[in-house]
């Protein structure tokens, strides 16, 4: 029989509405070159690797009578050209074309019929590139038992790794088996019996808030009055998202890193701070006495007690006050760098160095695994989650084509309007802001104020002079 979902995984589905989806995407643009990529090249990349990933053709199968919880079984119909798929923006598409569709495919649910993930050929992008849009469930990579796909799609050199052959066949699990499985483990398997229960119990609460939530629906239509306010980082989420992404140079961060002290992560911090000041300050209302924003910042971190992931160290979350209402970049940057090192000094930082050596590309399941630990956190708790995940210094390649640039697209959590991820890979950092669509329908001032905090720490640096990295024009074609 299949293993069964944990506790945690589940939450991830039962907790799933249309508004607030758990599923995380990442964005990476390629450059084909001269062998060419084609969607027929990328089904057979997928094809190759997925043995290293076995749950990528599992589907999430329930018990009957709900016995015990769900278990992944293997997916009879599996269909690798239903998950790999075809797509593209007009020719010489832009990246602003390219975010809209983006934008629009993460806003729709997966099939839960079927393994919980897919990956978008995009092509018709200008200069010959194409994109890949992978969109994966948060329930899916664990990180423990199941990386992101992304990780093994993409190799050191031009040529792919040769694997073993894939002899892969469908188990098939009748009823009767997922029954009997189900009442041996909940006889003798506590951590099954309790999960249960509480899955049954938190059924019962979710029915009972749902049934409060629609008459609080019927009261505010009636009365034309919210029962709470709305900020410009809170509200009752659409089912729509906007993408904003963003290339910018690690030389940028690493200037005012050795000016100012702290570290790249700091800097990168203390730019999201300058960032939501500016995108703040553009809104009618002021900041009105907001003097922070809290921040869910996850962190890799030497931990016996924690759960390792396949990557070598836990992720668990940090909570940084991000000082918005601070007007000098390089005090922000000073109190955001102060806020790190209470951490520092325990001993139980990960090094930036060991997570960018680690094999194949890890930033994708970082940020998954970083996506898990927010989603796991009180919403009411912080305003906005930021991933960082360091990533390699080097090219990697997907069957010869070159990865010129990586976005990662965080979920949105309950009440919250941003999500910010970042990643650095090959002497540049990326951002992938994702926002509710309604609610920030100007994430891309919020992009160019991030532009203009980098901007404004690089003139407190000698001179003031920076690199301007490929992509770094006009908003429009940023």
């Amino acid at each position: 029989m299949g293993d069964r979902l944990s506790a945690r995984d589940l939450a991830f589905l039962t907790r799933e509405t249309l508004t607030t989806q758990h599923h995380l995407a990442s964005i990476e643009i390629l450059e084909p070159g001269e062998s060419g990529f084609d969607y027929d090249t990328l089904l057979n990349l997928v094809a190759d690797r997925l043995s290293f990933v076995p749950r990528y053709r599992q589907r999430v199968q329930l018990i009957p009578g709900r016995l015990a919880n769900p278990v992944w079984v293997d997916d009879e119909r599996f269909d690798i050209e239903y998950h790999v798929r075809r797509s593209a923006v007009p020719r010489p598409g832009s990246l602003d074309q390219l975010r809209d569709l983006v934008g629009r495919i993460i806003s729709r649910p997966l099939d839960r019929g079927r393994p919980l993930w897919e990956i978008y050929y995009v092509e018709g992008l200008a200069e010959g590139r194409v994109a890949l849009l992978t969109k994966v469930h948060q329930a899916l990579v664990d990180g423990v038992h199941t990386v992101d796909l992304n990780q093994l799609l993409l190799d050191v050199g031009r040529d792919p790794k040769p694997l073993a052959e894939d002899a892969w066949n469908p188990r098939r699990e009748s009823n009767a088996a997922l029954v009997i499985g189900a009442v041996r483990d909940s006889l003798t398997d506590v951590d099954t019996l309790s999960s249960t229960a509480r899955r049954t119990g938190g059924s019962l609460l979710r029915v009972a808030a749902d049934t409060a939530g629609r008459a609080l629906d019927v009261v505010e239509a009636i009365t034309g009055r919210r029962q709470d306010r709305a900020t410009p980082l809170s509200g009752s989420l659409s089912q729509q998202r906007l993408i904003v992404t963003l290339e910018t140079s690690l030389g940028d961060f690493r200037k005012v890193r050795d000016t100012h002290g702290g570290t790249v992560n700091d800097v990168i911090l203390a730019v999201v701070t300058g960032g939501l000041r500016g995108w703040l300050m553009t809104r009618a209302e002021s900041l009105s006495g907001l003097r922070q924003v809290r921040a869910l910042v996850p962190i890799s971190v030497n931990d016996d007690l924690l759960e390792n992931t396949s990557l070598g160290a836990p992720v668990t979350a940090h909570y940084v006050d991000l000082p918005v209402g601070e007007p000098s970049a390089v005090v922000r940057l000073h109190q955001v760098s102060y806020s790190f090192e209470t951490h520092k000094q325990t001993g139980r930082a990960i090094p930036a160095e060991h997570l960018t050596g680690i094999t194949g590309f890890a930033p994708t399941t970082f940020h998954a695994v970083g996506a898990r630990v927010a989603a796991e956190a009180d919403p009411h708790g912080f305003q906005v989650s930021v991933t960082n995940v360091p990533g390699p210094q080097t090219p990697r390649y997907a069957a010869g084509a070159t990865l010129l640039a990586s976005y990662p697209v965080n979920p949105l959590l309950p009440g919250q309007a941003l999500a910010i991820g970042v990643t650095s890979y090959d002497g540049r950092v990326f951002f992938g802001i994702t926002a509710d669509r309604d609610l920030v329908p100007d994430a891309d001032v919020f992009g160019q104020c991030l532009l203009e905090a980098l901007d404004e720490l690089l003139d407190t640096v000698n001179g003031g002079r920076h690199q301007v990295p490929r992509g770094r024009r006009k908003k429009s074609d940023s």
